[in-house]
């Protein structure tokens, strides 16, 4: 189980709640909102910034677009990979929220860092951001699960609300930082990112009131999991690991076909689409297009969510796995529209921001079938001695995804855009059929952890119960 705890009233999910849910959840929301109003912000910016004239009113880094890729896969993927230490930090020696609190402090340190103009204070600023990242992102998202008892269904919702805040800073964050790159400079926009992720550091240390008994760390002396974190795995517990490895492999190719967004996508944006608008006199900034994800995630998250949730009352298949697949399928079909885009580039010499959009529409509806129920099952599968660990070994995957997408965008310097969209469509339709065709013996080696009860689960472990459990 990743969560099992004794029903102390203290506890985060027993105190305040609110619309339905604990008080702690909304606190997580908001730090992770303005966690990711300031990693998205810059990452708005980045490959922008990267590939900017090294002459001009607003100069940049004179990269070209192959060494741009490249550099933001790596970073990208840098980013996810240090989720691995921060877990292990957390569930071996300070818990989830100590190492949440040092993550956040590390960020602000990269975000302010980033600020300055110079090339020390770039590289400087990248490898706080990603120690920072490491720290916070992982273990903050584990302590979302631990504010709810195993078997409670309110967990996915609780998921989806918490997804909700992470898109509306992302939203947010692409157009602060983008109109203030381009009014100021590139470094006013990365300080106001600084400020963001400050102001989550202080929303966080504000709100431990509301999370007593969550993210502490499991083997302290005074842990009630103590013992639990002293024995060997079982039989169950190595099977939900093996499973949850496996689901890695959706998430790698789900974000690496999804991350062309930050990357190709994005110098697409600014190099071969038509943004402006006549009637308006106004040219839209490339880095604006990032937050169009985040909106349609802000429009759609509950009824996506609320879809499923239907979709579970008729009885069809609704497990994690089958969203996850069906996220694939469906965010592969948004490059469709972006091939559409390169034939009309090839004719007339520049595409339609609709292009954009719509493909922006399908890769947000693939990942709130994908993402937000990715997180779930990681806290409904993952043994309590290795919580913080398999989340950060999920977004680890998330960076591999991060660092394909990259090659990816580097490929398409060569292969062509439009070849590679398509690929990329075909690839992940195939992909998300196939995890449908062998979803059976997948769904075997999680036993039921998604619909058996609490104490069911238990003691199928070979946990003994304790009079309440969480």
């Amino acid at each position: 189980m990743s969560s099992i705890t004794i029903d102390h009233p203290d506890h985060g999910a027993n105190g305040k709640q609110l619309w339905g849910h604990p008080m702690g959840l909304y606190y997580l929301f908001f730090v992770e909102l303005w966690e990711r109003f300031s990693y998205y912000g810059m990452r708005a910016l980045l490959t922008l910034y990267l590939a900017a004239p090294l002459l001009g009113d607003n100069p940049g880094l004179g990269w070209d677009d192959a060494r741009t890729y490249s550099f933001y896969g790596t970073y990208t993927m840098l980013v996810y990979l240090a989720t691995i230490p921060g877990g292990l930090i957390a569930d071996r020696f300070l818990g989830q929220k100590k190492t949440v609190l040092i993550g956040g402090i590390l960020l602000c340190i990269g975000h302010t860092v980033l600020a300055i103009e110079a090339m020390w204070a770039f590289y400087t600023g990248i490898a706080f951001i990603i120690a920072g990242v490491g720290g916070l992102k992982s273990n903050i998202s584990t302590m979302v699960g631990g504010l709810y008892k195993p078997g409670d269904d309110r967990r996915d919702k609780g998921f989806y609300i918490f997804y909700i805040g992470i898109n509306i800073g992302a939203f947010a964050g692409a157009l602060a930082t983008g109109w203030a790159a381009v009014q100021y400079g590139w470094h006013y926009g990365f300080g106001l990112a600084g400020i963001g992720m400050l102001v989550g550091q202080i929303m966080f240390m504000y709100g431990q009131k509301y999370l007593k008994g969550v993210g502490d760390f499991e083997g302290a002396a005074d842990s009630i999991n103590k013992e639990l974190m002293k024995k060997p795995l079982t039989k169950i517990e190595k099977d939900r690991m093996l499973v949850m490895f496996l689901s890695f492999l959706i998430i790698i190719v789900f974000w690496g076909a999804f991350e062309q967004a930050g990357g190709l996508m994005n110098l697409y944006a600014e190099q071969k689409t038509d943004r402006f608008i006549g009637f308006l006199d106004f040219t839209v900034p490339a880095a604006w297009f990032q937050s169009v994800n985040a909106f349609f995630i802000m429009t759609f998250g509950t009824v996506v969510a609320g879809f499923w949730y239907w979709w579970k009352k008729q009885g069809k298949e609704s497990s994690s796995l089958f969203k996850m697949a069906v996220g694939v399928i469906v965010m592969g079909f948004g490059f469709l529209f972006m091939s559409g885009a390169s034939m009309q580039y090839q004719e007339s010499g520049s595409s339609a921001m609709y292009w954009l959009v719509l493909a922006y529409l399908l890769h947000t509806l693939g990942e709130l079938c994908a993402s937000p129920v990715a997180l779930s099952f990681i806290t409904k599968l993952a043994p309590v001695k290795y919580a913080s660990f398999m989340m950060g070994a999920y977004f680890a995957a998330t960076g591999l995804g991060n660092k394909l997408a990259g090659m990816l965008g580097v490929w398409s310097t060569t292969l062509g855009e439009f070849e590679l969209f398509t690929v990329i469509f075909v690839f992940c339709a195939v992909f998300g059929l196939l995890v449908i065709a062998i979803l059976k013996p997948l769904k075997r080696l999680t036993h039921g952890a998604e619909e058996v009860s609490p104490v069911v689960a238990i003691e199928d472990e070979g946990y003994s119960r304790p009079d309440k459990v969480e």
